[in-house]
């Protein structure tokens, strides 16, 4: 066993530590590391791109990160053994403060803290190897991550180059988000199209992403669906390596 797999093992992954705090598995953690960092990132853009079609973008894609920050909340409150102590010692608290909207600033505590396990796993490589320690979540998970950040951008994106044309029919927040989700989605319903030649590059490049997004997620769905359970087939696995009984002969059977 190498020191790698020894760090991984040490922590209790989907459990309660001793320390009170709750830590589900290396693929969510790593993904709510980089939704924490992408939260703090658009509190600087706000400040720095003072622009109220902007500002739209970043407050519907904060909405989308509280959901996901709230699902986290309520996901370590059911493993955790002692609710109480998970929130006060195992710093729940700024789990459920750092949720809401208006307190997010306290989500610059959550990346401290991803910091210090990906100390305890190494470094940031072996947080990146123990992010793909189960393939089918860090890929999941990293197909989200990278579809929350080419919404968020592409959207940004295509309003810097779409409104000021007087002939774009992109010029709000709304239909940035839209025309982003239908194009990411290969739907494409046509109703919102940009008309720049740097607009159509960047809805050629989302397209592109877009196809390999929600094809890896059909894939995924449909292998979870289909393939054996993981418990069946240790089941199955059992059952073929017990041997059969063996029927009594019949001078067994005579008295």
């Amino acid at each position: 066993m190498t020191e790698f797999d020894e760090r991984l093992r040490h922590i209790r992954w989907g459990r309660q530590q001793d320390n009170g705090e709750v830590l589900l598995s290396p693929a969510w953690e790593v993904f709510i590391l980089g939704v924490s960092v992408l939260s703090v990132v658009n509190l600087v853009l706000v400040i720095i791109f003072r622009n109220s079609h902007l500002d739209q973008v970043f407050v519907i894609m904060d909405v989308l990160l509280t959901l996901v920050f709230l699902l986290d909340l309520a996901r370590r409150l059911v493993v955790a053994d002692d609710a109480r102590r998970y929130l006060t010692k195992g710093q729940g608290w700024v789990d459920a403060m750092a949720a809401f909207p208006i307190l997010h600033i306290l989500r610059i505590l959550r990346i401290l803290r991803m910091v210090r396990i990906m100390q305890r796993l190494g470094g940031p490589l072996n947080a990146f190897k123990a992010f793909f320690s189960n393939r089918a979540a860090g890929g999941l998970l990293s197909v989200l991550l990278v579809a929350i950040l080419v919404l968020e951008f592409g959207a940004l994106a295509m309003l810097a180059v779409e409104s000021s044309d007087p002939e774009a029919n992109i010029q709000t927040a709304s239909d940035a988000m839209w025309y982003l989700l239908v194009t990411m989605s290969t739907v494409g319903y046509g109703d919102y199209y940009p008309v720049t030649d740097s607009g159509r590059i960047i809805g050629s490049l989302i397209i592109v992403v877009g196809v390999g997004v929600f094809g890896t997620l059909t894939g995924f769905l449909a292998n979870a669906f289909l393939a054996p359970s993981e418990a069946a087939a240790a089941v199955r696995a059992q059952d073929r390596e017990e041997p059969e009984p063996e029927e009594p002969s019949e001078s067994e059977e005579l008295p």
